[in-house]
């Protein structure tokens, strides 16, 4: 890849020549997002309570919270953590929750649930198929207990991007409580408070606001961040215990990661820059647009048909040809600058690309160059899948 010969309005190429992380995060960042990183902060000093503060306010204005009804509680560690925060926190001990599945990060919440110890019941979709409104309609009507739901947005063992907004129709309109894992589409899909309801979400700072690994943060309503209190089966994980001392003092309750935090605060305008979500959403609309066609005319098919490709990650069959190997295309498009994902899925070999990050249409029409060149170093002359690859796809799509 010619990292020199940049396009007029293109971004920059990574500046100390790292390989393009196509990965639902983390991912790659801007250089000024890594260069906020360079400035040590104390946790507890005045400064750096009001970046929190600032931080919060930013991501509720993300959310459409203009009536002060919802607060923002900033979580250390991984998405996951957060997830658990989320989980543990707002699922009383007498809950039980309906869990919609469709990749491995539904089944995580599944699990989740069982360390947790709350009652949960699950519609598996299996590995691929979105959830439908009117089957989380029957299941609510025919199950009075269920007290709330949870959706994982686009779940990106797949690449698929749920229908939240059917999904939350259906919820509010049976009275039930309805919680998102909104971890790698919150800062460019929809979920605005104002156009669909929900009592809490969550999302992470290294995905589609283009910040570093470090913390997560729920959105949560008011009424259920004061409803959480005692909930939690986790000293670190209490989203009340911590939303409660971010009132009191501004502070963490435990070593906030400083650094990422004032990464995140340059990556956030860097998003109000760009136009806010709806731009966002837009350039990795046209990376994935631009990288699915170059791929499909190399002959790569997708998992999913378009309607339900989403934006953030796009899952690939791998092919079929006796000379592809997986690990020796993934080195060859590192060594070419471009680091890709293996695949999740359970029954056919598949391999996924990422349109997130520091990165626009320039960059993805690189990515099939460099696919092309992998294929050709290989003696790969057909990236069409196997047969029974095709005949998977079908079938999810019935």
């Amino acid at each position: 890849m010619d990292r020199d010969n940049v396009p007029s309005g293109a971004f920059a190429s990574p500046r100390m020549g790292e390989p393009y992380l196509l990965t639902p995060g983390p991912l790659t960042t801007a250089f000024e997002v890594k260069e906020a990183m360079l400035k040590d902060w104390g946790s507890w000093d005045g400064d750096f309570r009001a970046m929190t503060a600032a931080l919060c306010q930013k991501l509720l204005a993300i959310a459409g919270d203009d009536g002060g009804e919802f607060d923002c509680v900033p979580m250390q560690g991984s998405g996951t953590f957060a997830v658990e925060a989320m989980l543990g926190s707002f699922l009383g001990h007498d809950s039980r929750t309906l869990v919609l599945v469709n990749g491995a990060y539904g089944k995580r919440i599944v699990e989740t649930l069982h360390y947790l110890g709350r009652d949960h019941v699950v519609i598996d979709k299996g590995d691929y198929m979105p959830p439908r409104g009117d089957e989380v309609a029957a299941a609510l009507s025919a199950d009075p207990a269920i007290t709330h739901v949870v959706l994982v947005h686009c779940e990106t063992s797949s690449g698929i991007l749920n229908p939240v907004k059917e999904i939350s129709e259906v919820v509010a309109a049976a009275g039930r409580k309805l919680l998102i894992d909104s971890m790698s589409a919150f800062g460019a899909l929809p979920l605005d408070v104002r156009d669909l309801r929900y009592e809490a979400m969550v999302s992470s700072a290294n995905k589609c606001i283009e910040g570093v690994p470090g913390f997560g943060f729920i959105i949560a309503r008011i009424a259920e961040l004061e409803a959480a209190k005692g909930n939690s089966h986790s000293l670190s994980l209490d989203v009340h215990a911590q939303w409660a001392n971010f009132k009191k003092t501004g502070q963490w309750r435990f070593t906030p990661p400083t650094h990422a935090v004032a990464a995140f605060m340059k990556a956030l305008e860097l998003h109000a820059e760009e136009g806010g979500a709806p731009a966002r959403l837009a350039r990795y609309e046209r990376n994935r647009d631009v990288m699915v066609a170059g791929m499909r005319d190399l002959g790569f098919e997708t998992l999913l048909k378009d309607r339900w490709l989403s934006p953030i990650i796009v899952t690939f069959f791998t092919p079929a040809h006796p000379n592809f190997s997986f690990p020796r295309f993934y080195d060859l498009m590192k060594a070419r600058g471009f680091i890709i994902y293996p695949g999740k899925l359970t029954v056919v070999d598949s391999f996924r690309v990422g349109c997130i990050g520091r990165l626009d249409e320039h960059v993805m029409r690189q990515v099939v160059n460099a696919a092309r060149e992998s294929l050709e170093e290989m003696n790969v002359d057909s990236a069409c899948p196997p047969e029974e690859a095709l005949k998977e796809r079908a079938r999810l799509a019935a």
